[in-house]
């Protein structure tokens, strides 16, 4: 369960990277449409829960925005077919650690592979436990009654970012649905009280013109899309998914996440090649300063390890410039998330 006595979230301790000289931390913004101008030529209400830029450090925090941790029970995680049956286990932190090192990677967002309150407040457990998961992305009943109560209790946690439903999973139906879009608007009374709260977009290509009316009815709202919305790459399908990825960038108070793309790829024959169109096309659209680097491991490791794909990401993003790499690799995800300093812990 969640603490009940935690200090407050720009209280404690940051990352072992900044623990000499932690960079200055302002206090939340108190609506999505304070958030600073991440681009000149596109301004967003996106754009920086914090005034302090990739130059207050010696180099940006490098961070994975998207990985998953996971105990793993046939029955929950029956989505994981036979032709993924090498992540039919136990996930932990203790699989990752050892992984980020050689990557420079500093700090994770972690995020919901269950919809379930118990692995929330888990994941949340695990944050608490390792100063190198900085992020939460969580699930809560956003339909139930109890959700204002049960997110106001969380969001104190100062690991929790925000929240995740699996929507490629639901019918067209859902994305209409009245307590759905409820839910959302309280999150957003939520962000105004303490900080901006993201929610993350997890939908399939098929979905996309719903996810625009979704983004469209919440305009204060930060969204983050996961995996490009799985582009068709194995067959090398490039539309509609072309077309309906610009339409989602010019919503401002919205980002993308480079992840998830050597799982739509063919798992084993996959090349940079294949996966390059789809990465320019996000680059056009959102820009650098738009799109978040993340792993999406362990799912990843069916078709590529941790390391193959941050150096695939480097690759793809090597015509950017250098401060336009690190803000992909990790300035954009430290202002989307807020990423700060935790609490202390005795």
């Amino acid at each position: 369960m969640v603490s009940s006595d935690r200090r407050e979230y720009h209280t404690g301790r940051w990352p072992r990277l900044f623990q000499s000289t932690p960079p200055e931390v302002l206090a939340p913004t108190d609506s999505a449409t304070r958030l600073i101008t991440m681009t000149q030529t596109n301004p967003s209400p996106l754009a920086a829960r914090t005034e302090h830029s990739c130059a207050a450090f010696s180099r940006c925090l490098r961070i994975d925005a998207h990985q998953h941790f996971w105990q793993y029970t046939p029955e929950e995680f029956d989505w994981i077919d036979d032709a993924m049956a090498h992540i039919r286990r136990d996930f932990l932190p203790a699989d990752l650690a050892p992984l980020l090192r050689p990557t420079g990677v500093d700090t994770t967002v972690a995020v919901q592979a269950r919809q379930s309150l118990l692995e929330t407040e888990w994941l949340l457990a695990q944050a608490d436990a390792h100063d190198w998961i900085c992020g939460v992305i969580g699930w809560l009943p956003l339909a139930s009654p109890d959700f204002p109560q049960l997110l106001e209790r969380h969001a104190a946690h100062p690991a929790f970012c925000g929240l995740r439903h699996v929507l490629q999973a639901e019918p067209p139906s859902f994305f209409e649905d009245a307590s759905f879009h409820h839910g959302l608007q309280q999150m957003q009374s939520c962000a105004s009280s303490r900080r901006n709260l993201v929610y993350d977009l997890l939908i399939v290509e098929h979905q996309m013109e719903q996810a625009i009316h979704l983004v469209d009815r919440h305009p204060n709202q930060i969204f983050v899309l996961d995996h490009l919305a799985k582009p068709r790459i194995a067959s090398g399908q490039l539309e509609p998914w072309a077309r309906h990825l610009r339409a989602l960038a010019s919503r401002p108070h919205l980002v993308c996440k480079l992840s998830g793309m050597v799982t739509e790829a063919d798992y084993h024959r996959w090349s940079i090649d294949d996966l390059r169109p789809y990465v320019e096309i996000a680059l056009e659209a959102f820009g650098p300063s738009r799109l978040l680097f993340g792993s999406d491991w362990p799912v990843c490791t069916v078709a590529a390890d941790y390391n193959l794909w941050f150096q695939a990401v480097q690759e793809m993003i090597a015509s950017c410039s250098e401060s336009e790499q690190e803000a992909i690799l990790g300035g954009n995800a430290a202002r989307v998330y807020q990423i700060g300093p935790l609490d202390a812990r005795p």
